[in-house]
């Protein structure tokens, strides 16, 4: 009997459309993949569409349940993925509001993580995280201006989940010279695997 398909969760948040650095990059990564694993099973999740609204007081209640259908859709879909593809832009220093309303959804007390007496404990381990960060100027420390990728990082492992890795293009607004030359970069990483190398 045969393993298991790896399931996939291809997830796009740019408002940008076609015009989208990330969403080129999640493409090729998932091309990556599925060319790994030909048996492979791609679920896809485009947030920028609209489909999940921000977090509210219904959505906590549970009290519309279309909107906790939707909830809990998000949720399922993410604990079935062993490995998850997020493009995340950057809009002013941050992640878009939509990857942190679909964020606000798989972070689940009792479903991804849990408070012990021994402090809190992440219950969405065994996964694979693979971010493709694109963003218009170039990245900085903490103090200057850095705060996704350690957000994310920081997330992530709270949920209990330690392979996450980062296919970066940056400087994308500076010039077109620094656009195609970031994107290149990216986009040969990804090509001679090493970006997703563990």
């Amino acid at each position: 009997m045969g393993e298991a398909p790896v399931k996939i969760l291809h997830i796009d948040s740019s408002i940008l459309g076609e015009a989208s650095a990330s969403r080129a990059l999640t493409r090729e990564i998932v091309s990556h993949l599925k060319a790994k694993h030909a048996d492979a099973e791609v679920a896809y999740l485009d947030l920028a569409a609209g489909d999940l609204p921000h977090l509210s007081p219904q959505s906590l209640a549970r009290s519309d349940e279309a909107e906790a259908a939707r909830n809990n859709q998000a949720l399922e879909q993410f604990l079935a993925a062993e490995v998850v593809v997020i493009g995340a832009p950057i809009y002013n220093f941050s992640i878009p509001s939509q990857l942190k309303a679909w964020i606000d959804r798989i972070s689940v007390a009792g479903r991804t993580f849990r408070y012990t007496a021994a402090g809190p404990e992440g219950l969405a381990g065994g996964k694979e995280i693979i971010v493709a960060m694109s963003r218009g100027g170039v990245s900085a420390a903490a103090d200057r201006g850095e705060f996704s990728e350690s957000y994310l990082r920081f997330l992530f492992g709270f949920l209990g989940i330690t392979r996450v890795r980062f296919v970066h293009a940056e400087a994308l607004n500076i010039s077109p010279q620094h656009r195609e030359a970031s994107l290149k970069a990216a986009h040969a990483a990804i090509a001679s695997g090493q970006a997703l190398a563990a």
